[in-house]
């Protein structure tokens, strides 16, 4: 009877192991792969790139970013395309923001600067200064991006220009966490290549469900056809995550992937700004259309529930010294491990991100699942007056 169970429970635990497996498989290869798949073909096209080109805006909005504009904006003014403008819309600085505009507009004359008025009470600053910034731009394509950020080559804009198809409204671009030592950039670095994987791979099976504003492009007719932000203007945040997933699909949107079209990100966030920011996504994100989030939702689930399964499986069979069951566990745990960390790893290096990710790789994996949970009771306890309009 004893070993009746024991080959009933083991039977159990392989099978339930296996399962979760095939669905992780699923998404590994099915969904997260797509980045990296997508960039590859991309690199073989002959000739991808546009001998003509649109005009276009491109908006940042800024507050108190005075040194990231001296040491940054000129990388974005110096762009190699044929006609674009660049509109500033200063929130309110209290730096020296406003002379240094001043003085790159003197040599640059495709740089513009306006402010936010003091006034604006009422509305997110952040939405009202981007909705200034379209209403100022002179052509239909509008780029954003922020002032804490920089293009990785001056090819940034041809490259995102070349998917302005006739049919085309909206183009996702990727972006990167700037390089440091120490654990807390690692985990930046990381939490920013998992969510990308998962947005821009929705995107490229023509399920987008969301952008960033640090490197997105869409037509102006959009913004207005669809009245702004007026869908979410009781939100604080949602300029670009809940805009996007109000107006993307299947058919007007692209993605763009390659190496010179990514957008790096200073390194400058500290743990609490990063929890911050994390926690305001957190509080827009369940307001997202579609069962998209619920898929990743779902995926996260699989994911804790192989852990628990095979690590019990383990411990289990170690327990009763059951070492077939051990072994057949661990095989399927290390086939897990071997897709993630090649479809990780392989999607950071085309991506242009320094980090791989090998012995780190089971902690991030645990700890994602861990930290979104840790945000979502941290934006519970604050309660919901904190992100809306004030």
């Amino acid at each position: 009877m004893e070993v009746l169970t024991i080959n009933t429970i083991g039977i159990i635990l392989i099978s339930s192991s296996c399962f979760l497996f095939i669905v992780q498989a699923f998404y590994y290869l099915g969904l997260y792969n797509k980045l990296y798949k997508y960039n590859i073909a991309n690199s073989k096209a002959k000739n991808d790139i546009r001998e003509e080109y649109p005009p276009l805006s491109v908006i940042i909005c800024a507050k108190d970013q005075a040194e990231n504009l001296r040491s940054y904006l000129p990388l974005i003014l110096e762009q190699d395309y044929p006609k674009f403008e660049v509109i500033i819309i200063n929130n309110n600085s209290s730096d020296e923001s406003k002379d240094i505009l001043s003085s790159l507009e003197e040599k640059y004359p495709h740089l513009y600067h306006s402010f936010t008025p003091e006034t604006a009470r009422y509305i997110s600053h952040k939405k009202l200064s981007i909705t200034l910034g379209i209403k100022a731009s002179k052509y239909d394509w509008v780029v954003f991006t922020e002032a804490n950020c920089y293009p990785v080559s001056n090819n940034w804009l041809k490259l995102m220009a070349r998917n302005f198809t006739p049919k085309t409204e909206i183009v996702l671009g990727y972006s990167i966490y700037d390089y440091a030592k120490g654990w807390l950039n690692k985990c930046i670095s990381f939490d920013m290549l998992f969510h990308s994987i998962r947005y821009l791979g929705f995107a490229l099976i023509r399920k987008p469900y969301m952008g960033i504003g640090r490197n997105m492009a869409y037509r102006k007719e959009l913004f207005f056809k669809h009245k702004g932000f007026s869908a979410h203007l009781n939100l604080q945040r949602g300029d670009d995550d809940l805009f996007i997933n109000q107006v993307s699909n299947g058919r007007n949107t692209r993605v763009e992937t390659d190496l010179q079209a990514a957008i790096c990100l200073k390194h400058s966030k500290t743990s609490k700004e990063w929890k911050e920011e994390k926690i305001n996504y957190t509080a827009t994100s369940k307001h997202f259309k579609g069962i998209q989030r619920s898929l990743l939702g779902f995926e996260t689930f699989s994911r804790i529930l192989f852990y628990i399964v095979t690590i019990s499986g383990i411990v289990y069979s170690i327990l009763f010294k059951h070492w077939l069951l051990v072994g057949a566990l661990i095989i399927i745990w290390a086939l897990r491990y071997i897709m993630q960390a090649t479809v990780i790893n392989k999607t950071a290096k085309v991506l242009g991100n320094k980090r791989r990710y090998y012995f780190s790789l089971p902690i991030f994996d645990i700890l994602q699942p861990i930290q979104s949970l840790t945000f979502k009771i941290n934006k519970s306890i604050r309660g919901n007056s904190e992100f809306m309009r004030k």
